[in-house]
């Protein structure tokens, strides 16, 4: 039997997921698109400062090794010949960077995170089969929040009739993207600042890290990007595709650290496409005006905008789709995040202690099949897509002394959905065209009532395929596609027919529509709860309170008069 298996196997195509709480590396048969292995490890974040979020470069490394080496030991154990993996993709966290040394492949600092992203997840590498391959990553590290002040002094330079960064990257001046934390890295890590010096410093975002590690290190190493890992950094002009001079001097960034930006679908010993952008081609949205939201840690909503590039006027970003092949057409993409979706599940568990694994939530929910009037702000660092709002902070209103922690789960997962209404919202306007459905993916579509509850919300039909693993698929696609591997063809006639789960609205329009301002104004109240600080320059003096300033300065006037009264030397 396993023989026969063996025999109808066709050529095999894996992909590496790496996301902000795990890596994973999968393989699929790229004939039917079905998933033969997979491995999983998890990995941790540092939280040094309040603020601040941190990964270590060299865990990350080391766990898309480990998960390689497992998932062949799992094929082998199936009688599956890992000969037959004829490339590698790789789908990885976009904004986080990293600043390594080009002579001893060491990092110089831990990377810093970037605000957001789902689970496993990012860009799409390709390699030959037998090439020393691997790459990666993804989901909280976007809650960082150090370089807020970088943010607030960088704006004051761009002239308001004249956002010459956002007509050049589509992307608003933000803690979000690599551009900021790059800067925030050159200003205050020595070592960063004397490796640049002396012309040893490299950058990248995590695909970048992985390739190049992966490729030979300081052997040799391919220093690399994607375009749509390069179009998050706020360095790279998403209509030219290339590093902008202009930019890359407003932010004071050396451009001979940059990586190379190559096309999504490539041989380069290692190649990659970015983890959402992976999902928008695993769910095939090929065609303009096709969407779909990937639900992990965070939301991500995207829509194919075709080979144009659409501005958004209603706080969306515009970023790069994909580009399949080094000379093939740029396609553009709408993007819509939400900093808090999975997380707030988390925190629930974590922080409240209200459920023990996650997989509670959807029972408890289950249990009421309402909020009772609660509604929960999951602005834990502020308001992504379309607010863009730092000084917003999570609440939980509309309590009542019968409230209880069922309420407040269904309420958590509400959110999550009014988030991605918000998003929609400003997409149709965007676009133009309402979207007739929308396709989704990512760990927490297992959850039902949370699927039931965004059909609901959305007031449109939401559609789940039945193999939920698209961001990996994608990036194997991409792989499997690229010239000179050629065993995955990306023509409609020839893609796989995936059998799809259906959610159909149960609400009436006028109670979607009712629930729906009433979360709007649970949002509005919470905006302006912070000040900014700056998190970059250590603990704030204690003479900003005024009054301690006063009571300090007193005592002290005090004390020295006593002395004198006293005839104290």
């Amino acid at each position: 039997m396993a023989a026969a298996k063996k025999a109808v196997l066709g050529p095999l195509v894996g992909a590496v997921d790496q996301g902000t709480s795990s890596t994973r590396f999968l393989v699929f048969n790229s004939k039917t698109a079905e998933l033969l292995s997979h491995h999983q490890v998890e990995i941790k974040q540092e939280f040094p400062r309040e603020g601040w979020v941190e990964q270590d470069p060299k865990e990350i490394l080391q766990s898309v090794y480990e998960c390689i080496e497992k998932t062949c030991e799992k094929l082998g154990q199936l009688n599956i010949d890992i000969s037959n993996i004829k490339a590698i993709g790789v789908s990885n966290q976009r904004e986080t960077t990293v600043v390594w040394d080009k002579l001893t492949g060491e990092p110089l600092y831990n990377a810093v995170a970037a605000p957001v992203s789902p689970g496993p997840s990012d860009p799409v590498a390709v390699a030959p089969s037998g090439s020393s391959v691997p790459a990666a990553g993804t989901p909280s590290v976007w809650l960082d929040l150090r370089t807020q002040s970088t943010v607030e002094n960088l704006s004051k330079r761009i002239p308001g009739n004249n956002n010459f960064v956002k007509s050049k990257t589509g992307l608003p001046l933000s803690t979000y993207f690599s551009a900021v934390k790059l800067r925030w890295l050159l200003d205050n890590v020595r070592k960063v600042q004397r490796a640049v010096e002396e012309d040893r410093a490299l950058f990248g975002t995590i695909d970048s890290w992985l390739i190049w590690s992966l490729t030979g290190g300081a052997n040799g190493g391919v220093h690399c990007t994607d375009v749509t890992n390069a179009s998050r950094t706020m360095l790279f002009n998403i209509h030219s595709l290339e590093w902008d001079k202009e930019l890359c001097e407003f932010f004071e960034i050396p451009m001979k650290i940059l990586p190379n930006v190559r096309s999504s679908s490539e041989i380069y010993g290692l190649m990659c496409l970015g983890d959402q952008s992976a999902a928008l081609v695993g769910q095939m949205c090929f065609q303009d005006g096709q969407a779909k939201n990937t639900y992990g840690t965070g939301c991500f909503l995207l829509c194919n905008t075709g080979r144009k590039c659409v501005f958004s006027e209603h706080g969306l970003l515009t970023t790069v789709a994909y580009k399949l092949g080094r000379d093939k057409p740029v396609y553009y993409a709408l993007e819509g995040s939400v900093a808090i979706a999975g997380a707030v599940i988390r925190w629930l568990r974590d922080n409240l202690g209200i459920i023990k694994t996650s997989e509670e939530i959807e029972k408890l929910a289950k249990e009421v099949g309402t909020s009772y009037g609660c509604y929960f702000v999951p602005a834990f660092s502020g308001l992504y897509a379309p607010y863009w709002e730092p000084s917003a902070r999570g609440i939980i209103c509309g309590l009542t002394q019968f409230t209880n922690k069922c309420h407040i789960a269904f309420a958590a997962l509400e959110a999550v959905c009014f988030q991605t209404r918000e998003i929609l919202d400003a997409m149709n306007r965007d676009c133009g065209i309402p979207l007739s459905h929308l396709q989704v993916d990512g760990g927490m579509t297992n959850n039902k009532i949370l699927m039931q509850l965004q059909a609901d919300i959305l007031y449109i039909p939401v559609v789940k395929p039945s193999m939920p693993e698209t961001t990996a698929l994608g990036a194997a696609m991409a792989a499997g596609a690229a010239e000179g591997v050629g065993v995955w063809s990306l023509e409609p006639e020839d893609l796989s027919a995936v059998t799809m789960e259906r959610f159909e609205p149960q609400i009436n329009a006028e109670e979607s529509e009712i629930r729906y301002s009433t979360w709007k104004k649970a949002v509005m109240k919470s905006v302006g709860w912070v000040t900014t600080q700056s998190s970059e320059s250590g603990d704030p003096s204690i003479f900003c309170s005024l009054p301690l300033g006063f009571f300090i300065v007193s005592s002290m006037v005090m004390l020295i008069g006593a002395r004198y009264i006293s005839g104290i030397p």
